[in-house]
């Protein structure tokens, strides 16, 4: 499970291939709240809604018989992310949710031709059946976490940002599996070495933050209701490019709803929560921030019934 900068690299060609960059635009009234120069890099634009389909075009782009199928488990945008990727190349692939996995982004999987097997009450039972299911038929087993390919691939976002505005004081990134922000890292060494890169997770699901802190790997309940953060284990890959973090953050579900609500207000953002974790850590903590100009990773948009209804309040 190798992972450097060359694979970044190598993936920009295969994501400039099917994807043109994000934009990522700073708003006034969000730099006046936030007390810093805040830049949003716009993820939720992508195809599928979310950064993570870097990672699935990288992988199967890789793949030597993509027609052998993949077989993954995911809450949602990683899941989305192989599905498109699987119908770029046209490749079979399933993916295994919990049980009550958002209706919205199954059918949204569904759509792009893949499979959803729907099991367990968790990611660790989904995980589960996964790897049974890829036992049993021969397809790949994807790790959503602990596959290279799938961080080189989002490591094309962090590229995008640095090389738009190497100043940067600081990125902040949220963190389910960490992939996002162990490519930040990698991506920020060679690029902009004096940029913090500041992961943030829910304090309901803090294990990659655990592991991180105590440097072992670690399962911790999983308790959000944020659904892209909503992991209760950390995972190897990751962990051992997080070890560069200049930070790690915890913040409530609801200071994520609340990031939420201002980046719809000032922002004109839709984000799902995940999309806003990064956001909340600012403006949870503005002595940390203020005076700096910083990028935030909206990575993804898309939001739940409820996340949709709060929104009004």
């Amino acid at each position: 499970m190798e992972f450097s900068y060359a694979a970044v690299e190598a993936a920009r060609e295969v994501v400039r291939r099917y994807l043109p960059p994000t934009p990522m635009w700073s708003y006034p009234v969000l730099d006046r709240r936030a007390g810093a120069t805040v830049l949003v890099k716009h993820e939720n634009t992508q195809p599928v809604g979310a950064f993570k389909v870097r990672g699935g075009l990288t992988l199967l782009a890789s793949l030597p018989d993509p027609q052998r199928g993949t077989v993954t488990y995911s809450t949602g945008n990683h899941a989305q992310s192989m599905a498109y990727a699987s119908r770029v190349f046209g490749a079979p692939c399933t993916v295994v949710m919990p049980a009550a996995a958002n209706p919205g982004k199954v059918a949204a999987i569904e759509a792009w031709g893949a499979e959803v097997v729907l099991t367990g009450d968790d990611l660790a039972a989904a995980e589960a059946h996964a790897v049974k299911l890829a036992e049993q038929t021969g397809a790949r087993l994807v790790s959503p976490g602990d596959t290279p390919e799938l961080l080189a691939g989002v490591g094309t976002v962090y590229q995008e940002i640095l090389e738009a505005r190497p100043d940067l004081d600081a990125i902040v990134v949220p963190i389910g599996s960490g992939s996002g922000a162990a490519a930040a890292t990698v991506v920020a060494a060679v690029l902009a070495p004096g940029c913090a890169v500041i992961g943030v997770q829910s304090a309901a699901s803090p294990a990659a933050h655990d592991a991180w802190r105590e440097k072992t790997l670690v399962t911790r309940p999983n308790r959000t209701r944020v659904e892209g953060l909503a992991t209760g284990r950390a995972f190897a890959l990751p962990q051992h490019h997080l070890r560069d973090l200049a930070d790690f953050r915890l913040v409530t579900d609801d200071q994520i709803a609340a990031a939420q609500r201002v980046l719809a207000r000032d922002a004109h953002t839709l984000a799902e929560g995940a999309g806003a974790a990064a956001l909340a850590a600012v403006l949870t903590d503005p002595d940390r921030f203020a005076g700096r100009t910083i990028a935030v990773v909206c990575t993804g948009g898309n939001a739940s019934p409820a996340e949709l209804a709060d929104l009004a309040t």
